[in-house]
């Protein structure tokens, strides 16, 4: 190994999620390990991977890993994803082989997948320990959509070869079951905080005293709810994202105004989070002490899980997609507002993550 130790990090673009996962884990590990010199493989904007993790990295432009194909932040194109899936594993040799030359010509001492598994296969043909972390695999996703394929053990053959060859799969509270996934590894949850500057924002947007800021983020693939038609909410302000354009209502404002202010601020920030089911939002929310009105997700594998979960450490109501097409939003929300506002959670898995990163790096 060399003396600076090199950590190579696979990092899957389907959603911010899987970001959400591995940034606090990388920015603790540096600020144990300063020496610690980073990569980061992903197809993810290099300014959001750089929002996101903290310090000098590499960036590699490439993707190991698609996850599923999606309609919207909600529904999955499962037909298309299993079509995918076979041209992936069709051209399995070239791309395993691109793999390897990448990670030859980077030279790591360790690789971290969040949760590419054709990084994690290249890694072992090149006996570069590895480790995966995540809250799900794509082979058990996969196999919930597409239980019915004639192929599907071929497919997921590889896949959790890859998965098995790592010295650990670390799997972070809440995670799904994986039961062939023989080096799992629970931990406890992981989410970066960011800090409460609600008087700020409430001077900048011109807030009235007792109005609730709700923050509406629906996730990486863009879910736009008709807002022009929602009723007006009595003390209720929606802050959404830049990118859903102007809308012509006074309880309606877009971050944009806020450009200083990052995400993880305005998620500590707010009184209620309006998301879909995903690891970094349900487990950032819950750190954070804030209350979730999330959209229902029910064929997604996971949601079970995180739902049960947030509903045992945080505080959470379930609206349906009807709900978020009309605003029909009043009732929820008195019912999400009216529950006792559980303790945050503490994020202790990201520094059992870094325990085991330091061990593997040294």
């Amino acid at each position: 190994m060399s003396e600076v130790p090199h950590l190579y990090v696979a990092l899957s673009g389907h959603g911010f999620g899987h970001l959400a996962q591995v940034a606090p884990v990388l920015n603790a590990l540096c600020q144990r390990c300063p020496t610690v010199r980073l990569t980061v493989q992903s197809v993810l904007p290099e300014p959001i991977l750089r929002g996101r993790i903290a310090g000098a990295f590499t960036v590699v432009s490439g993707a190991a890993d698609f996850g599923m194909l999606m309609v919207d932040a909600l529904e999955v194109k499962a037909e298309d994803s299993l079509a995918a899936y076979r041209a992936f594993h069709g051209e399995w040799a070239a791309r395993l082989s691109w793999q390897e030359s990448v990670l030859q010509q980077a030279k790591p001492d360790l690789l971290l997948a969040d949760i590419p598994y054709l990084s994690l296969a290249a890694a072992a043909r090149l006996e570069i320990p590895a480790l995966a972390l995540c809250s799900l695999n794509w082979a058990d996703i996969l196999q919930a959509y597409c239980a019915t394929a004639p192929d599907l053990a071929v497919l997921r053959e590889s896949m959790l070869a890859a998965y098995n060859s790592a010295v650990a799969f670390l799997q972070p509270a809440p995670s799904m079951p994986m039961p062939n996934i023989r080096n799992g590894q629970s931990i406890g949850p992981i989410a970066a905080l960011g800090r409460n500057r609600r008087a700020e924002i409430e001077r900048r947007l011109g807030l009235r005293d007792g109005q609730r800021l709700v923050l509406m983020g629906l996730g990486g693939v863009n879910l736009r709810p008709p807002l022009e038609m929602w009723p007006t909410l009595p003390d209720i302000c929606w802050l959404i994202p830049p990118d859903w354009g102007q809308v012509m209502r006074p309880d309606v404002r877009s971050w944009d105004v806020l450009p200083d202010y990052p995400m993880l601020d305005l998620v500590r920030s707010c009184d209620v989070l309006l998301t879909k089911p995903g690891y970094g939002a349900f487990v950032e929310a819950a750190c954070s002490g804030i209350r979730v009105l999330y959209v229902g997700r029910d064929d997604w594998p996971e949601e079970p899980w995180l739902s049960r979960w947030l509903s045992e450490h945080g505080n959470a109501v379930k609206i349906n997609r009807q709900q978020l097409a009309t605003g029909d939003l009043a009732e929820p929300l008195r019912m999400l507002l009216a529950q006792p506002l559980k303790p945050p959670v503490a994020p202790t898995g990201v520094m059992e993550a870094v325990d085991w990163l330091e061990r593997l790096l040294n």
